[in-house]
């Protein structure tokens, strides 16, 4: 869902990496390897501006050939969904504390993508936006 093509692009004997869908993530890495790990933190970091500004997330585009691709982890996936959910419907986060009976901290937690939310509170919100959370391991 939040599997976004990366540019690996070889820079003075590193690795430099960005993502066209999303300018804010801009990392390197010694490897391609080390440069993929870090780009994981990156584009973390540069989607957690989208959410702080309250804008709409970067629409993931379609990988050219043999591009590579890089996701947040599964928490940070679970949250996003979620908000992408409540940019969707227009609830704002005051409607979603509301709806769930917490207090705007509480909300302000749930989308701080560095806090370690539990997961039965990220499926809290996602059913009261008529979603379901689904977890798998492939």
């Amino acid at each position: 869902m939040f599997d976004y093509p990366v540019t690996l692009t070889p820079d003075d004997g590193t690795i430099l990496v960005t993502f066209a869908d999303v300018p804010e993530a801009i990392t390197f890495g010694a490897d391609e390897d080390e440069a993929l790990l870090n780009a994981i933190d990156a584009l973390e970091t540069g989607l957690s501006f989208y959410v702080d500004a309250r804008k709409p997330l970067p629409v993931v585009s379609q990988p050219a050939a043999g591009q590579k691709t890089v996701h947040p982890s599964a928490l940070e996936c679970a949250k996003l969904g979620v908000y992408q959910s409540m940019t969707d419907q227009g609830v704002k986060k005051a409607e979603l504390a509301r709806r769930l009976g917490w207090h705007m901290p509480q909300v302000d937690r749930l989308f701080d993508l560095r806090h370690a939310s539990k997961l039965d509170q990220i499926e809290a919100a996602a059913n009261v936006l008529g979603k379901h959370l689904l977890v798998r391991i492939e």
